[in-house]
């Protein structure tokens, strides 16, 4: 009892005690759940309708459109740019299927497994059209061809032991296949929410009236025009508020589908001093004394002298060789030597050496039989292979006893000029390149015996065997250290945006603009590895004034630093980043009034031709509502003299009209009038017409559903 009484005593105590555990349990939980959803979104690549993607989603995605063009081009690595084309497609890709799935969704529109297998049993998608299922004798996709792949390749997996590059391959090719059935599926969906949207536009017999006879009904006009030119500048005084008013009436027009940010920056460009040079054409000049001696090392050479082309044992076309180069080559004779010279087009020092020119084909069709290892025992079977291809057994039947299949290949120039290839690989394209028509002969290579045979050589072409020594004029560390340093000084010196922009000219620097500047855009003022600029750029944290540090960028080559101008994370455009678009409309505006009080007085196309600043009179011929008319005298098309023309009696005097290069006065002086009537013969075709005009005017549905999703891409932090 007493026990009772002092917990009772101690109640209120312990109530806060436990209180306090109780909100120490759901902080903890409140900030695990908050440092989880920080971790999320410091991995979403984008959004679309709220809806994540991750780093990791997206990566899957980008690897398997790289898989993609990769099997269908036969490269074997993509550049920098090629890797970003890539992403910036599965991107696209990917917000525009989300915004019609969305859409899907909502109107009830599906796509199902029966539909898609249909679509593949009857060749009906383009898509097919690029597979490798295809019918040998018409050249069409063949369904049974697929069906006889998947059945193929559903056997490989099953079966242990097989060849590794087989079951790569296979395994490419039914990738390859999935990315196209996922595609048709996404093609489907599109095509029947496009369909439906087409289908809510349709024709009446008033519209379609009215469009026949805009298109046939046709006028001839004498028309003056007064350029905008003849106006000067001064003649007009433009104010804030003239500019803020022409900013919200074109307001729509500077929607922004991503925020922008102002930037001021500075980029330095490090090239090679005197120094440099002269230390380079010293190098240059040893290296050609090197190619020059008596059994020289051709390929060493080259490899150690910092040239940007490196040799290949193999000869190469004209067409293959640095254009530069290549017209240097009927000027050296073989066994002789050019260089070093100065080629001032790419600022570079070269040499070229032509060790020999031969005639060698430009393709060769051929099999062949690998032999793994070179010991006693691969040399016995290659020999008993070599003894039964020579008494006449098929090819294939001997290749496939040993789990390959012999079958014919073609290895074009294109293939393996300009590619790194290993010795083993060399010494095949050499051996089969020389192989004559018909003869079978064992390759040894380093690790493997290949038996080869020729079936066929095609096109006969000139090749070089040419070592060539390329070298840039780059700068050294020295010279790095030297512009870092003085550069790292002045903006050390200069700590405030207004004190770069005033004394940047004086240290020799110069201060560049670049307003509504892009995250997409992937790099800062067009310069290459400039994405941690750009994240700064673009992180919420930077503000307006904000001075970044020096960034190493470009190969190299290239420092910048960046001052943080603006910053739009809105809807639109600012009106300061589009001022001079605005300001120009605005100017056009009050030269259109003072052009317009000058021919207030006018009363016929004459007289409105004497005024300050008009072209004289010409003849136009032809004007239909339907199309802009041809100004030859202002130079340019003018939708707004079509429709003021089409509204003007025969006999009528118009002045005043406002176009965008002038200011027009026109007298009507004919009228055809259309007298084609919408009937029974051509209604079909007429409302098909108008409805399609319609639906044009509405193509921007995709931008409208952009616009409404808040798609945000966040790829700028990762890539």
């Amino acid at each position: 009892m007493a026990a009772l009484q002092k917990i009772r005593s101690k109640g209120a105590i312990l109530l806060l005690v436990v209180g306090l555990a109780l909100f120490a349990f759901i902080a903890e939980e409140v900030v695990r759940a908050l440092s989880s959803s920080r971790t999320e979104s410091r991995q979403s690549v984008g959004e679309v309708y709220g809806k994540s993607i991750n780093i990791q989603e997206f990566n899957d995605l980008v690897d398997e459109y790289t898989s993609v063009v990769k099997f269908s081009s036969g490269l074997e690595n993509l550049t920098e740019e090629q890797t970003q084309s890539i992403r910036d497609q599965v991107w696209q890709t990917y917000v525009q299927n989300q915004l019609l799935q969305h859409e899907a969704e909502q109107l009830g529109i599906t796509v199902t497994d029966a539909e898609i297998q249909d679509i593949i049993n009857n060749g009906q998608s383009p898509l097919l059209a690029q597979t490798p299922f295809s019918n040998p004798q018409t050249g069409a996709f063949d369904v049974q061809t697929l069906n006889q792949f998947l059945t193929n390749y559903k056997a490989m997996k099953d079966q242990p032991n097989q060849p590794a590059e087989a079951v790569e391959y296979y395994k490419q090719i039914y990738n390859y296949w999935k990315f196209i059935e996922k595609n048709i599926r996404n093609q489907q969906l599109s095509q029947k929410f496009q369909n439906l949207l087409a289908k809510s536009f349709i024709a009446n017999p008033v519209s379609a009236q009215n469009s026949l006879t805009a298109s046939n009904s046709e006028k001839d006009i004498l028309l003056t025009a007064i350029p905008y030119s003849s106006v000067k500048d001064d003649e007009v005084k433009i104010e804030d508020a003239d500019l803020k008013a022409k900013y919200e009436e074109m307001k729509s027009l500077f929607r922004l589908s991503e925020p922008t940010r102002d930037i001021k920056y500075i980029d330095v460009t490090i090239t090679a001093s005197k120094s440099d040079r002269e230390q380079i054409e010293s190098e240059m000049a040893e290296v050609a004394a090197q190619l020059q001696a008596e059994g020289a090392d051709i390929a060493n050479i080259v490899r150690k002298s910092g040239s940007t082309i490196a040799y290949s044992p193999l000869p190469i076309r004209r067409n293959a060789i640095a254009p530069d180069i290549a017209k240097q080559l009927d000027s050296i004779a073989v066994g002789t030597q050019k260089g070093p010279y100065l080629n001032a087009a790419d600022n570079t020092q070269n040499i070229i050496r032509l060790i020999a020119k031969t005639t060698l084909p430009d393709s060769v069709r051929f099999c062949q039989i690998g032999i793994a290892g070179i010991d006693e025992a691969a040399q016995k079977t290659a020999d008993s292979i070599m003894t039964a291809l020579n008494t006449g057994v098929p090819f294939d039947s001997i290749a496939k006893k040993y789990n390959q299949t012999g079958e014919e290949n073609w290895i074009t120039s294109a293939q393996y000029e300009g590619a790194t290839l290993d010795e083993a690989n060399q010494e095949l394209i050499k051996a089969i390149s020389t192989q004559a028509v018909g003869t079978t002969q064992q390759v040894k290579l380093p690790t493997a015996i290949i038996i080869t045979r020729v079936t066929e050589r095609r096109n006969m072409v000139e090749k070089y065997d040419v070592a060539i020594v390329k070298r840039p004029y780059d700068f050294s560390n020295d010279t790095y250290n030297k512009t870092y340093n003085e550069f790292s000084q002045f903006v050390a010196s200069n700590k405030t945006a207004e004190e770069i922009e005033a004394n940047a000219m004086k240290s020799g620097y110069m201060v560049q603009q670049r307003k509504g500047m892009f995250a997409s855009e992937h790099n800062v003022a067009g310069i290459s590895s400039t994405r941690d600029a750009l994240r700064w750029i673009f992180n919420q944290d930077t503000k307006v004034g904000e001075i970044s540090e020096i960034y190493a960028c470009g190969n190299n080559d290239h420092l910048l630093v960046v001052i943080l101008d603006g910053k739009n994370d809105g809807k639109f455009r600012s009106l300061e980043s589009v001022k001079d678009m605005i300001q120009t409309e605005v100017s056009r505006d009050k030269k259109a009034e003072v052009i317009r009080q000058r021919l207030a007085a006018a009363k016929d196309v004459v007289a409105a031709s004497k005024v300050a600043g008009a072209l004289p009179v010409d003849t136009i011929k032809h004007v239909t509502f339907n199309s802009p008319v041809f100004i030859s005298s202002v130079g340019g098309s003018e939708y707004s003299l079509s429709g003021a023309v089409a509204k003007a009696a025969k006999g009528a005097f118009v002045n005043g009209i406002k176009g965008q290069a002038a200011v027009y006065a026109f007298q009507v002086t004919n009228d055809q009038p259309s007298n084609i009537k919408v009937d029974d013969k051509n209604k079909q075709s007429t409302y098909s017409q108008v409805a399609n005009q319609q639906l044009r005017g509405a193509s921007r549905f995709m931008q409208e559903l952009f616009e409404r999703a808040n798609v945000k891409d966040n790829r700028y932090i990762f890539y």
